[in-house]
């Protein structure tokens, strides 16, 4: 009998011992040391971290919010004649991505066109305007704004370059100033 009850104590005492020693480590694996990893443990860890960083963005950044639009008053639109009409299309067009068309006179190369258009788009991001270029043909390119309310802010500097026959802008076009180039002294 007494012998029964030392091998029970025995028991309960290695049982929870073993249940201890488990607590620490939620998957009951034995901890390793970070020189003991192998690739497939190395993997294992990384995408680990992958998914909680997948978590991790969703929960904490939220998609961004368009901005409000505000409401339509057409006595504003009458009172301001030709003005108001290219307010309420830069109202209508914030937050909203828009194409800017823009034609080069003289008759010029792709890579004329290219030159002039690359200049200009500098021109713009250093006044503030953040557009994408591309050329669309030896005339022609299109420059792409995330902020469509910016496209009038661009058409009055486009028109005002040498060089720039038109900008188009929603089907509507507005004729350049200056469509002659003016030649540089290192483009002679």
């Amino acid at each position: 009998m007494r012998f029964q009850a030392v091998c029970a104590i025995l028991l309960l005492v290695s049982t929870v011992c073993v249940d201890f020693g488990q607590s620490g480590d939620s998957k009951g694996k034995k901890k390793k040391s970070v020189q003991d990893y192998t690739d497939k443990d190395l993997e294992r860890l990384a995408q680990q971290w992958e998914d909680e960083e997948e978590r991790d963005d969703e929960d904490n950044f939220p998609p961004k919010p368009k901005p409000a639009k505000t409401g339509f008053d057409p006595s504003k639109l009458q009172a301001q004649g030709k003005d108001g009409i290219e307010a309420m299309m830069k109202e209508t067009k914030k937050g909203q991505t828009v194409m800017v068309f823009a034609k080069i006179g003289d008759n010029p190369t792709k890579a004329e066109t290219e030159d002039l258009t690359a200049r200009w788009e500098e021109m713009l991001r250093n006044g503030g305007i953040l557009a994408q270029r591309y050329i669309i043909s030896d005339d022609r390119a299109i420059f792409m704004l995330q902020d469509g309310s910016e496209a009038w802010r661009m058409k009055d500097f486009l028109i005002q370059q040498d060089g720039c026959v038109e900008v188009e802008i929603d089907q509507k076009k507005y004729p350049g100033t200056r469509p002659h180039r003016t030649l540089r002294k290192n483009e002679l």
